[in-house]
């Protein structure tokens, strides 16, 4: 597997997403409940394993108490891969789950892009400011979400990260609330993807490209190569899995995704 460096950090363009462990399935409600009651930790301990069989050295997950406990439990019980943890809205402040991933062993950390959103919706992007300082005191590699092109434009344009989260899509409205809303019909627009690829096209940090299924509406088939076209040299993709649907829904990702990055070296 390829890699990139990300506030000096290796990382593999493969990188492990984890909505489906929480149950963020961008679906409906009653996914949402399939994904919780099948990704119990011995599941999510395994797909973690099947991904270093793969060459993934990075998990992408949120900072809140399921995913610590998770993971300390796969470290301890010799896993490898390497968490970039996000913020958690639910859990107050940016900053407090900043310091719950920099006690977890966590290097790496973004803010959540849902809170990003909600930001720029409501004129308030001057307070991830501070929150950007505060990762950098605790000596974390620090970057920003969105799924929204201003609100990286934004970033990009006041300050200074180590990477971003670029979302293809921009499902729901975030004016009202910064966490995601279940039941809301999602929409996944054609001009919200190409809004944020030509953002990503201005950006002189590393991006990690994500939502890029569609959250499961896109096949891969079509889908990884298309993101393979649009990533610059030093990008990754993150890539959540439910296998449940398919035991080998990992392995022929990452396959599809290593054909197509080998092509367009050839």
């Amino acid at each position: 597997m390829d890699t990139v460096t990300i506030g000096g950090i290796e990382v593999s363009r493969f990188i492990l997403g984890s909505n489906p462990f929480s149950g963020f399935s961008h679906q409906t409600v009653e996914r949402n409940r399939e994904m919780v009651h099948y990704y119990n930790c011995e599941n999510i301990k395994k797909l973690l394993r099947e991904a270093e069989t793969l060459g993934i050295n990075t998990v992408i997950g949120r900072g809140d108490h399921h995913m610590q406990r998770v993971l300390m439990e796969y470290w301890d019980q010799g896993g490898t891969l390497q968490w970039f943890g996000q913020t958690c809205p639910e859990l107050g402040p940016p900053e407090k789950t900043l310091s719950l991933l920099h006690a977890a062993g966590s290097p790496a950390s973004h803010i959540h892009g849902g809170y990003t959103d909600h930001l720029m919706e409501n004129g308030e992007l001057e307070k991830l400011k501070p929150t950007v300082e505060y990762a950098r005191k605790l000596g974390m590699t620090i970057g920003c979400a969105g799924h929204i092109a201003e609100t990286i434009r934004w970033v990009r344009d006041n300050l200074d990260v180590d990477y971003y989260m670029c979302s293809y899509y921009n499902p729901i409205p975030r004016k009202v609330s910064a966490e995601h809303q279940a039941g809301y019909e999602e929409m996944y627009l054609e001009e919200d993807r190409q809004a944020m690829l030509e953002v990503i096209r201005t950006l002189t940090k590393p991006v990690i490209h994500y939502k890029v299924l569609a959250a499961g509406r896109h096949d891969p088939r079509e889908a990884l190569p298309f993101v393979v076209d649009q990533m610059r040299p030093g990008d990754a993709v993150c890539v959540g899995i439910f296998a449940k649907d398919n035991p080998r829904m990992l392995a022929e990702d990452v396959d599809i995704f290593v054909e197509a990055l080998a092509a367009t070296t050839a």
